[in-house]
């Protein structure tokens, strides 16, 4: 794989199409975005109490153009006359910082059902409330499934088993993380506790093994999602760590924090790989007379597994190679809080402090066969059983990713 030097090109940018009103000016960002995992529709928590779903791929005029604002009036009698899913608009009646899809499994005939239509698929969307409160809505009709009581204070964030289950797990800044079976009609089931400052972040290893969770604090913590207990905390971070991402293999995970610094790991030694650090490029962006820091706001992998991208508060979108420790491209960026790739490459969507979305190019790579394989192995080993394999010192290395 040969790191593309591109730089990220600004395909689009939409804005809320309500007026902003001074009173509520503190309630207008983009804490969240988030496309679903068959990359068919794109969420975007646009501040003032709404979450705007929104059909991918845009429509071919507002990828051409490079602002637009969501009124979502003149087009829906043209998609209704074309067939096809328009966007649609969820009141949430709370702030919404937290924001995560799953499929809702095939209701099997004669079984009753909250979300679907017996034989039909579809698609749900949690929300996390300002008010400890969380909202699950049915894509394609936005109908309320559930509200799911039990936090004290703001869900941050929110992250569903990506095995189909229906597991949910939710971080708040109440300090706990809570898990919730949907298909239990919104049980609770356990709570975490072990945090000492709001939890800013959550995330689920795509094996469904672990559970990583960012707050206020120099350390992250790691949870087994299988006894729910927990495993280990992370420490190296010199500030409070607010945003964690696994790769798609669950042999890395990735810790990102306001000291400026995203830390890679191995989850299942606890041991860090790598630290990529976040330096002011000064020649990048005009800083004028103000001091910005590159205190990080969000980190999350590439789905292939080769690349990350950062938002920091020094107005850069950075994209990472795995084996570089320097950024491979850079874009501009204002007030950025959040960023997540497509489901299938190629793009990353970025949310900002004022309410508005972004859609970025992003490279596009096709893997190596070692790496493809090194992901398909990783999949279903861990780092001591790949230690443990009769197999070479460097292809051992090579597996667990130690020859950066």
């Amino acid at each position: 794989m040969k790191p593309s030097g591109e730089e990220p090109v600004l395909l689009a940018e939409l804005k809320p199409g309500r007026p902003q009103r001074y009173d509520w000016k503190s309630s207008c960002e983009t804490w969240s975005v988030a496309f679903s995992p068959d990359g068919a529709w794109f969420a975007w928590s646009q501040g003032h109490c709404v979450v705007k779903l929104i059909p991918w791929p845009l429509e071919e005029a507002e990828l051409s153009c490079k602002t637009s604002e969501r009124k979502s009036r003149g087009s829906k009698a043209e998609a209704r006359s074309r067939g096809v899913a328009k966007e649609k608009t969820l009141e949430c009646g709370q702030i919404v910082w937290g924001l995560a899809f799953s499929a809702w499994p095939v209701a099997e005939a004669g079984e009753t059902d909250p979300a679907c239509a017996v034989g039909l698929p579809c698609l749900i969307l949690a929300t996390g409330l300002n008010d400890g409160q969380i909202k699950v809505w049915e894509v394609q009709t936005g109908h309320l499934l559930f509200s799911l009581l039990g936090h004290q204070d703001v869900v941050r964030d929110l992250s569903f088993a990506p095995n189909g289950s229906l597991i949910l797990v939710s971080a708040s800044r109440d300090k706990t993380l809570r898990v919730w079976d949907l298909s239990r009609d919104g049980r609770q089931v356990q709570v975490l506790s072990g945090h000492v400052q709001w939890v800013y972040c959550c995330s689920i290893s795509p094996d469904c093994s672990m559970l990583c969770s960012a707050a206020g604090e120099k350390s992250a913590l790691l949870w087994s999602m299988r006894s729910y207990t927990l495993i280990r905390r992370l420490e190296g971070h010199q500030s409070s760590v607010v945003s964690c991402d696994f790769s798609p293999d669950s042999a890395l995970l990735v810790t990102a924090s306001y000291d400026a610094c995203v830390i890679m790991w191995d989850p299942y030694t606890g041991e860090q790989l790598r630290t990529l650090r976040h330096v002011p490029l000064h020649s990048a962006v005009d800083y004028s007379s103000e001091v910005h820091t590159s205190s990080l706001r969000s980190v999350c992998f590439s789905p292939e597994g080769l690349y990350l991208a950062t938002v920091a508060d020094d107005r850069l979108l950075r994209i990472w190679a795995l084996e570089l420790r320097s950024p491979v491209a850079f874009a501009p960026m204002t007030n950025g809080l959040c960023c997540m790739y497509f489901p299938h490459g190629g793009f990353i969507a970025t949310g900002t402090r004022d309410g508005h979305v972004q859609f970025w190019t992003a490279p596009r790579v096709l893997s190596s066969l070692k790496h493809l394989c090194r992901k398909a192995l990783r999949t279903f080993l861990t780092t001591y059983q790949v230690l443990a394999l009769p197999i070479p010192r460097k292809l051992k290395e090579f597996l667990t990713y130690r020859t950066f």
